[in-house]
């Protein structure tokens, strides 16, 4: 008699549980298939810096720029809201000269070739060795229009962009609910 009263108990028990877990599984696959194709494409230097203003040039910062470019792909993906299409074989002029940030939101266009729903375009404007501001918009790849754009100032040399990409990405883009 006991017996059919404990499994009269777990029974019901174990059916929910059971039932909670399959919920489970099935958000965690929904929350996956909701992942947002996005093309970030390689983040693109603004020097507005005084030495570069008066030499009439840019520093080469080709290297720091791969380090913020890095970091931001490795955020994005990490984050579960992005799956990241690939963009090193892109063809257009203004992608391959790191000259997005002045074509208007063609990376847009470029974005949906490639088969992404959404581009992201970075910018690290240098405003002095020591200071400087990274910007992040990302557009829809079908119409071009702006759905997110973050901004931020940090202190510090080339060496600290990535650092600066990773705490806007983190402490402002993905802050926001998608």
């Amino acid at each position: 008699m006991d017996r059919n009263r404990t499994l009269a108990t777990i029974g019901p028990l174990g059916l929910l549980l059971f039932g909670m877990a399959v919920v489970a599984v099935l958000a965690a696959g929904a929350g996956k298939g909701s992942a947002v194709k996005l093309a970030v494409f390689d983040f693109e230097l603004e020097d507005v810096s005084p030495s570069a203003v008066l030499q009439g040039k840019i520093l080469d910062s080709a290297e720091a720029l791969h380090k913020v470019t890095s970091a931001a792909r490795t955020e994005l993906e990490k984050s579960g809201r992005y799956v990241l299409i690939d963009v090193s074989k892109v063809e257009a002029q203004p992608a391959r000269e790191n000259t997005l940030r002045r074509c208007d939101g063609c990376e847009a266009g470029i974005a949906l070739q490639l088969g992404a729903e959404q581009s992201l375009l970075g910018v690290v404007i240098r405003a002095t060795a020591t200071d400087y501001y990274i910007m992040i918009r990302i557009r829809d790849a079908r119409t071009g229009k702006v759905l997110d754009e973050q901004s931020a100032n940090f202190a510090g040399s080339e060496e600290g962009w990535a650092s600066g990409i990773r705490m806007l990405i983190r402490h402002q883009l993905l802050a926001t609910p998608p």
